[in-house]
């Protein structure tokens, strides 16, 4: 390298040895989240109860969107771990930490609750190999742990779920590195609020729609995009089911909501533009300008009154 990627401009040639101009090489990913390396797959005791895709893949079965008093039961269960395990999770979070020991802590205390972590090995051809979701600044979600050291002044959500007793309970939270900058904050205390909003909407005979228009109006309100490559999902024997939760308005989602119905609101919000493109890894999935966003996840329960959030702290 002849020159410090400091003192480079723009039209100088990239430090990489490309040969394209630095504006249009690496100075593109100047303060990005890049990927880093990815250790080992963790293992789960044997004795450990594990869902159907953790030894390959299996194809999914058609579950009962309303369930059964003794699922409902098993899966307050599973939620209440998983809030207790994200609770735990983000007390980890500080400067310095690595995103791959948050996710060997989310791992020994997942098994020590005698529970498998739901994300490790999922999905078909190319499956997650961590056992949390550690998703940094402009990573929207799914971002994998690896040895990329959280910075003070970063945010990162923490996404958990536990297959606990052969249902699964899912949650994530998004937490400060330290000290942040009060744009940051804001982006958090709007996300955060837009998931209450939205599960305030939830009850009986109400449409689905209902959750995506009470997120975009509080996001767009406060002048932040919302999401719409991602969204909620029915959950209960298997981790995503075929119900599926914008949290962007869709006038024609004509779906109601039926007591007994279990699934994921899960709010992804940004300071800029709302949509995605995915690294190479199949995963990882961040904003295409760079900006930064957030995200919070509860499972809730449809009741006969309105709503139980089976995965609220106590």
């Amino acid at each position: 390298m002849t020159a410090t990627i400091a003192s480079l401009k723009s039209n100088d040639p990239c430090w990489c040895g490309s040969g394209r101009k630095y504006k249009r090489c690496h100075k593109t990913m100047e303060g990005r989240v890049v990927p880093g390396h990815i250790s080992p797959l963790r293992i789960v005791p044997p004795e450990i109860g594990r869902p159907s895709y953790a030894d390959g893949p299996v194809a999914r079965w058609s579950e009962p969107r309303v369930k059964s008093p003794e699922i409902i039961e098993r899966m307050r269960r599973a939620g209440r771990a998983a809030a207790e395990i994200l609770a735990a999770a983000g007390q980890q979070v500080a400067p310095g930490v690595l995103t791959d020991e948050i996710d060997a802590f989310v791992h020994e205390i997942t098994i020590e609750k005698g529970g498998y972590p739901s994300p490790l090995n999922y999905g078909t051809n190319n499956p997650f190999p961590k056992s949390v979701c550690t998703s940094v600044n402009e990573v929207i979600c799914h971002g994998i742990p690896d040895d990329r050291a959280l910075v003070e002044g970063d945010i990162v959500n923490l996404d958990v779920t536990i297959y606990l007793d052969g249902v699964h309970g899912d949650c994530n939270a998004t937490f400060a590195v330290g000290q942040i900058d009060a744009a940051s904050q804001r982006l958090i205390d709007v996300t955060r609020e837009c998931l209450e909003h939205a599960i305030e909407q939830v009850g009986p005979g109400r449409r689905f729609n209902l959750i995506g228009k009470a997120i975009e109006d509080h996001a767009h309100a406060n002048k932040l995009g919302v999401v719409r490559d991602f969204v909620g999902h029915g959950i209960g024997e298997q981790f995503h089911t075929d119900l599926q939760i914008p949290h962007y308005y869709e006038p024609r989602l004509s779906t109601v909501m039926e007591t007994g119905m279990t699934f994921t609101i899960e709010p992804m919000i940004t300071m800029g533009s709302w949509q995605a493109r995915v690294w190479d890894d199949g995963w990882t999935a961040v904003t295409v300008d760079g900006s930064r966003t957030a995200q919070f996840e509860h499972t809730v329960l449809v009741t006969d009154d309105g709503v139980d959030v089976l995965t609220r702290q106590p």
